[in-house]
């Protein structure tokens, strides 16, 4: 937070792009173990699929859906109207599903943990 973006944004996005660790969650787990992450900025999907060293997902239960077109309408019907009208509440502007990463597989061993909670956390 001490980085200035004006100046110093190159470096913040280097930084943001590949951290050691990353924290973070999905919109939707697959009962065949596909993650699918949907955003508009995309800002946690580089460091998901590659530039994070680690990588720890925790995910509620109510996460998890069927198949991918469950994680898909999850994702446009519940996650995204939820999080379009957080937004507009905490700062004043939309948000849209721009872009999208389902994960099947991860070929670096250990490099993914997902968490599974035995109850609802998150959206």
């Amino acid at each position: 937070m001490a980085m200035d973006r004006a100046t110093q944004g190159r470096e913040i996005r280097k930084l943001v792009a590949a951290p050691d660790v990353m924290l973070g969650s999905v919109q939707a787990i697959t009962d065949d173990g596909a993650l699918v992450v949907a955003s508009y900025s995309a800002s946690q999907i580089g460091p998901y699929a590659s530039g994070a060293g680690r990588v720890i997902l925790v995910v509620g239960s109510q996460k998890i859906v069927a198949d991918l077109d469950e994680g898909m309408r999850r994702a446009r019907e519940h996650v995204l109207p939820y999080e379009d009208a957080s937004l507009r509440k905490r700062i004043g502007v939309p948000t849209r599903l721009a872009k999208l990463l389902v994960v099947f597989e991860e070929p670096q061993p250990g490099r993914t943990t997902v968490v599974l909670v035995r109850e609802p956390v998150g959206i």
